[in-house]
């Protein structure tokens, strides 16, 4: 295994993933590789707990060139969100305009005039964290508490992305499985094909191929390259919101606790494989990563520059800063996040 972890769980203990018992396996998944209890009763952090000082420190020392990347997608009216379970575009209005100070209407004196906006969207409609709060597994939240006493209609009330806001800086490290997978996929293109799973061996391979600066460790986020919002840039949105998707294979949970990394992202909708790999399951993998590992999941990242600046050095770590609004009892967070390399 490329994964440095002090604590790490073997992955040859876990347990089997039968396809045609969805709840079965995600029982025994979840009995297997869970982190409830291990930072006390009370933590909000899960995973984040992994970046400390030291991390910090570590992760700083890899600026070299000054280059720096955004990671994020657009917020805009295009795309890419098709309405799912309200979940809308971005919608951005101004109640202050350059005609307004222009004409002279807006009550100024002096000749002041100005521009001011608003801006309604679902949190999670674009480049974001999904926070632990957002996923439940069979009706307990993160640490084992119930569902219920955690997120109500006033928000998470317990672990509510506003607990997350200082504490994403960290080493980044980017695995650019699209380019590195092109010889199994048949492609070129640098692009998985929608349904792809993504497997630990293709994480390994990944790694192998990319040399010592992609080795994970503990307390890094790891930003997958599946090529999708690359494809989705080029040919328009289609089904990238809720569709097919290249992403992880729910048989990934294991090296997701074993590499004790603080949090992941990718460039797709939802962060695993569409379709799942069970007949009858939504997501069955955030129902491991959130609530049991107290994993972080960043989801709609554009990590395409990035990457094409990795693969010309050859250096695929980098400083990570990816704080999330610290928006109160928020289950989800816009974030911009920011590589410096």
């Amino acid at each position: 295994m490329t994964i440095s972890a002090d604590k790490a769980t073997p992955l040859s203990g876990s347990p089997r993933i039968d396809r045609t018992d969805a709840m079965g396996s995600i029982s025994a998944m979840a009995e297997a590789h869970n982190n409830w209890g291990r930072w006390g009763e009370d933590d909000v952090l899960g995973t984040l707990n992994f970046i400390d000082a030291a991390k910090r420190l570590e992760a700083a020392a890899l600026v070299r060139t000054g280059e720096i990347f955004s990671l994020s997608q657009p917020f805009d009216t295009n795309g890419p969100q098709k309405g799912w379970r309200r979940r809308t575009n971005p919608v951005h209005t101004m109640t202050d305009t350059g005609v307004d100070a222009e004409r002279g209407n807006q009550g100024f004196p002096h000749g002041f005039g100005g521009a001011d906006d608003v801006i309604a969207m679902p949190l999670q409609c674009s480049t974001q964290w999904d926070g632990l709060g957002h996923i439940f597994d069979r009706g307990k939240a993160w640490n084992g508490r119930a569902a219920g006493d955690v997120v109500t209609s006033e928000g998470d009330l317990v672990t509510g992305i506003e607990t997350a806001a200082a504490r994403i800086a960290t080493r980044g490290v980017l695995l650019d499985v699209g380019r590195g997978l092109a010889e199994e996929t048949g492609r070129d293109d640098g692009e998985l094909p929608d349904g792809f799973a993504i497997t630990v061996d293709h994480l390994e391979r990944t790694m192998e191929r990319q040399g010592p600066s992609s080795t994970v460790r503990r307390g890094d986020i790891v930003i997958i390259r599946t090529g999708q919002y690359t494809r989705a840039r080029r040919e328009g949105w289609g089904e990238y919101a809720g569709g097919a998707a290249p992403g992880l294979s729910f048989g990934t949970a294991p090296w997701l606790h074993a590499s004790e990394i603080a949090g992941i992202a990718t460039d797709t909708w939802g962060f695993e494989v569409r379709p799942n790999e069970f007949d009858a399951a939504f997501q069955p993998l955030h129902q491991i990563a959130i609530p049991n590992l107290g994993l972080f999941l960043g989801e709609m990242w554009d990590p395409d520059a990035l990457a094409e600046s990795c693969a010309g050095d050859g250096r695929y770590d980098f400083l990570l800063i990816a704080a999330p609004l610290p928006i109160t009892g928020a289950v989800g967070s816009p974030v911009n996040p920011i590589a410096l390399r």
